[in-house]
């Protein structure tokens, strides 16, 4: 009864929406146009949301540990490679993947996605340069992805994701404004997103309910489009380094990205800090989290028939869109293909 309930939330027409969407790519300072064919969804159309997969492959032949304003008056490295599980995973990596994950997601919804960097190899900025790259997107919302690391080795008894937003103020008034009023906001309803989905919340390094309050960070520091800080679990916790790394995890950690995404911005869309998005509108009640145990179901059993089944089917639900263009990205990322043709 349970698999049939969902399998009719996951209906869509889409076959292959993530396909024909854009790849939109911000890398130091140069925003490129999207040219691609309209995206089916409307939940996000005429949206622009900014992705930054934190830390990056390697140096690119750019000097890592260059000193970058960190927003405070200070300086900091401008960028690092990320850090390591326990199971051998790289940070740099998963968030690259889980990135690309959300991106067709919010395409598949109408979305203009940019990306801070362009994959897993290159260069893509110091941390200053991403932020003045969001800022100039003109971004609903900026979202950085990170996966936190507490022990070379492994450290089962700290888990959880956790948001970090700024301490205030902030010496530029414009992203003291910003931080402190819509980024606040965003970082909440991106933490409401991941406890729907089933995520605990960090029990670690002071963090409060899912939020932590740092200085130090500047991408939160330096942008001046609300912006997520986003922990999104501890590599030296065993369990979470497994789910943050293999593919079941990494359609549940987007899809809670996703939700949160989409939460926040038909949010402001409905109280007036921005134009109403088309209809039909994303389904606000019951959001993105309520797919993730089918998800997990179908991923899980492997069933190349149930694959099939499922992107065979019709439907218009936002919830289906999203998770069809999500499954095009994953079959690629792990280096398989959609059981169809």
């Amino acid at each position: 009864m349970f698999q049939n309930v969902m399998k009719k939330r996951m209906m869509t027409t889409a076959l292959v929406a993530a396909a024909v969407a854009s790849t939109v790519v911000a890398s130091n300072l140069t925003v490129a146009p999207a040219q691609a064919e309209p995206a089916r969804g409307t939940a996000l159309a005429g949206k622009t949301i900014f992705l930054d997969p934190g830390h990056q492959g390697s140096s690119a032949g750019h000097n890592l540990n260059e000193q970058v304003p960190d927003g405070r008056g200070g300086k900091k490295d401008c960028q690092t490679t990320g850090a390591t599980g326990v199971n051998g995973a790289k940070e740099h990596t998963i968030n690259w993947q889980i990135s690309q994950l959300v991106k067709a997601g919010l395409e598949s919804q109408g979305a203009r996605v940019v990306l801070s960097r362009p994959d897993d190899t290159g260069w893509g900025g110091c941390v200053d340069e991403r932020a003045a790259a969001a800022s100039r997107s003109g971004a609903s919302v900026a979202v950085s992805l990170h996966a936190d690391s507490t022990s070379r080795g492994a450290d089962a008894g700290k888990k959880g994701f956790h948001m970090i937003v700024p301490s205030l103020p902030i010496p530029d008034p414009t992203v003291n404004r910003v931080q402190s009023e819509q980024g606040r906001k965003a970082s909440e309803i991106m933490r409401d997103a991941f406890l729907a989905a089933g995520f605990p919340p960090a029990n670690y390094a002071g963090v409060n309910n899912g939020i932590q309050t740092r200085s130090d960070i500047a991408a939160v520091n330096l942008t001046k489009v609300p912006a997520v800080f986003i922990e999104l679990g501890n590599l030296s916790n065993p369990s979470e380094a497994a789910a943050l790394s293999g593919r079941e995890g990494q359609v549940k950690y987007a899809l809670a990205i996703t939700d949160g995404i989409l939460k926040y911005v038909n949010g402001n869309a409905v109280t007036g800090t921005g134009p109403a998005p088309a209809q039909p509108q994303y389904d606000d009640a019951s959001g993105l989290a309520s797919v993730i145990p089918f998800v997990q179901q179908l991923l899980a059993s492997q069933d190349s028939e149930d694959v099939l089944q499922l992107l065979s089917t019709q439907g218009q639900d936002v919830s289906a869109q999203v998770l069809k263009a999500m499954l095009t990205i994953l079959y690629g990322l792990f280096d398989g293909k959609l059981p169809i043709g």
